[in-house]
C-alpha cells in the first residue's frame, strides 16, 4: 500500500509563494504525478501534471505562476506556487499513477489559503 504525505501548505498573502511537497511512503515507479485542488463548494480540478518523461501540463489559471517538478529516486513531486491569488485558495491533493498497473493513489490534502 502506497501512502502519500503532503506538506508545505499554509496561509500566505496575495502575491506570495508556497512550495508543496508530496512524498510516497515506498519507492515506486510512477507513470504520472500531479496536483489537484478543491475549493469550497467546487469540484476537484487538475492544477498540474507531469509524466514519466518530464512533460508537464498546467491548468490555464496557473500557467506562468506554478511549476511542477519531480524526483523519481525519492518518488516525490513538488509544486512551486508563485504570485498566489485569493482564488488559489483550496485544499491541494497530490496524485500518482504507478507503473505498470496504473493504479492511482491520493494524498490526504494540504490547505492553501491566500489572503487578499
Amino acid at each position: 500500500q502506497v501512502q502519500l504525505v503532503e506538506s508545505g501548505g499554509g496561509l500566505v498573502q496575495a502575491g506570495g509563494s508556497l512550495r508543496l511537497s508530496c512524498v510516497a511512503s515506498v519507492r515506486v515507479i510512477t507513470r504520472t504525478m500531479g496536483w489537484y485542488r478543491q475549493a469550497d463548494g467546487k469540484q476537484r480540478e487538475l492544477v498540474a501534471h507531469i509524466d514519466a518523461g518530464g512533460s508537464t501540463n498546467y491548468a490555464d489559471s496557473v500557467k506562468g505562476r506554478f511549476t511542477i517538478s519531480r524526483e523519481n529516486a525519492k518518488t516525490t513531486v513538488y509544486l512551486q506556487m508563485n504570485s498566489l491569488k485569493a482564488e488559489d485558495t483550496a485544499v491541494y491533493y497530490c496524485n500518482i499513477e504507478i507503473w505498470p498497473s496504473g493504479k492511482a493513489y491520493w494524498g490526504q490534502g494540504t490547505q492553501v489559503t491566500v489572503s487578499s
